[in-house]
């Protein structure tokens, strides 16, 4: 237990001492205590200025990229997961057995295919190269269908019908609330892997300006690298304080609805 709270929080709390340093006290202090000057808002403050504030605009195109793809995503996959819990069809057994498949595929094993078909429609290096793909979430699709089967009673949707309510009419008017514990916790995930995207948009973006977070930051800690060009480490690590305090909220605000989300679909497969 003690091995795992280490793993897990020591990065954080290096991340947090080390984004209140400047370029020099990172490599001549102690990497897990604060350095004399505490430099972490005027850190801020040059990360969000730096290069005409590109980073504002990366932290907008993030903003873009999880609103309407992890949002697509949730949205599709309730209307799925629902479809296939409570909808008998032929072909169901063959859907059934397409999605347990497309959860075992890496995303990283479909990007070169995904970017050589982009490539052919004209549209890399656009937006739509990351929000289209990242409206798919096979795992969603799958935790929402599971979770429908059993909170959402058959006799309610029998009695919506009777009084003379469509399917569409009853989905968003009654099964949606019976489903938001199951929703917030595939928006929770969609949006996590979404933030978090960084092999799709490296091949299919080229134009700094609609980089996400993730190849933003890493194309500044490249600069190191780069000849002529100056290092900007604590820009980057105060950068990535930033990147992921969003997360964190959202983990802290809704904790409650998708642990209770997780919980019920796992025990109702």
């Amino acid at each position: 237990m003690v091995a795992f709270l280490a793993y897990t929080v020591l990065p954080l709390v290096w991340l947090v001492i080390n984004a209140s340093k400047t370029q020099a006290d990172l490599f001549d202090s102690f990497g897990l205590w604060f350095s004399d000057s505490f430099a972490l808002f005027t850190n801020i403050g040059d990360t969000l200025s730096y290069n005409d504030g590109i980073f504002v605009r990366w932290i907008l195109n993030t903003l873009l990229y999880v609103v309407v793809g992890a949002g697509g995503a949730t949205l599709l996959s309730a209307l799925a997961g629902y479809g296939l819990a409570k909808f008998r069809f032929p072909g169901r057994s063959a859907v059934f057995a397409i999605v347990l498949g497309a959860v075992a595929v890496p995303g990283t094993a479909l990007a070169v295919p995904t970017f050589l078909m982009f490539s052919k429609m004209d549209l890399t290096n656009t937006p739509w190269a990351v929000i289209i793909p990242s409206l798919i979430s096979p795992f969603g699709l799958y935790l929402m269908w599971t979770y429908a089967v059993e909170a959402v009673p058959n006799e309610i949707l029998e009695a919506a019908r009777v009084d003379g309510a469509g399917e569409l009419r009853t989905f968003f008017t009654i099964s949606i609330r019976l489903l938001a514990p199951g929703i917030v916790t595939v928006l929770l995930f969609t949006t996590v892997a979404t933030w978090n995207n960084y092999f799709l948009p490296l091949i299919m973006l080229s134009d700094p300006d609609w980089y996400p977070l993730t190849v933003g930051l890493n194309q500044w800690n490249a600069q190191a690298q780069s000849a002529g060009s100056q290092p900007i480490f604590n820009l980057v690590l105060t950068g990535s304080l930033l990147s992921i305090i969003p997360i964190v909220a959202a983990f802290l605000v809704l904790q409650r609805q998708w642990q209770s989300g997780l919980s019920a679909g796992s025990v109702k497969a």
